[in-house]
């Protein structure tokens, strides 16, 4: 059987630890070899906010990751023109490591919200399952989910990871304000931000 690679894509605005922690978790309960992180140069379901620049977001996932074995940054998306909609991803990721099986991993929120995707249909029959990352608060409708996208429920699998109230969006409220933010980073990241005063 081909080994299965994980797909876990964002903005990675910053990259935090709960980022770390889901990916982790997601990689022992699910049997991951790989993880490819895939940062988006703008998110198409985000258009009206503004991101920092790729060149920052890409040195700071690579403060987080680069000592970190089956953690891998692709550059799938960052090195073509947008819209990025995960189905064309997977299909460029297919082309590239053909013996490989893909589990998407993404959080509650965004399985909710699958319907609204891309070709929803094309993104299920390209994995081999679906790593679910539950956050605070999200309430998933299985059932209607199922019958809307048959097929949907047997390749979704919930990873059972602590359940942490950290966000990007909150991490660069916090650093807007002046307020304390530096427990929610990892060292590396936390330096970088401060030394390029990102998010002020």
């Amino acid at each position: 059987m081909p080994e299965t690679i994980g797909i876990y894509g964002g903005s990675f605005d910053p990259p935090h630890l709960a980022h770390l922690i889901l990916a982790a978790e997601a990689q022992s309960q699910l049997g991951l070899p790989r993880i490819l992180w895939v940062p988006t140069p703008q998110p198409p379901h985000k258009p009206e906010r503004v991101p920092t620049p790729l060149e920052h977001r890409l040195a700071m996932l690579h403060c987080l990751l680069d000592e970190l074995p089956g953690f891998e940054i692709s550059t799938v998306e960052t090195e073509r023109p947008g819209p990025h909609y995960t189905v064309e991803t997977l299909g460029i990721l297919r082309g590239q490591i053909s013996a490989a099986d893909f589990a998407l991993l993404i959080g509650g929120d965004s399985l909710r919200d699958f319907l609204l995707w891309r070709q929803p249909a094309d993104i299920l029959a390209a994995c081999r399952f679906i790593g679910v990352m539950r956050r605070p608060g999200d309430v998933i409708q299985m059932e209607t989910l199922e019958e809307k996208l048959p097929g949907l429920s047997q390749k979704v699998r919930f990873v059972d990871a602590p359940q942490l109230d950290i966000s990007s969006a909150k991490i660069r409220r916090r650093i807007a304000a002046g307020e304390h933010y530096q427990h929610y980073l990892h060292p590396t990241v936390y330096e970088y931000i401060e030394a390029h005063q990102l998010y002020r």
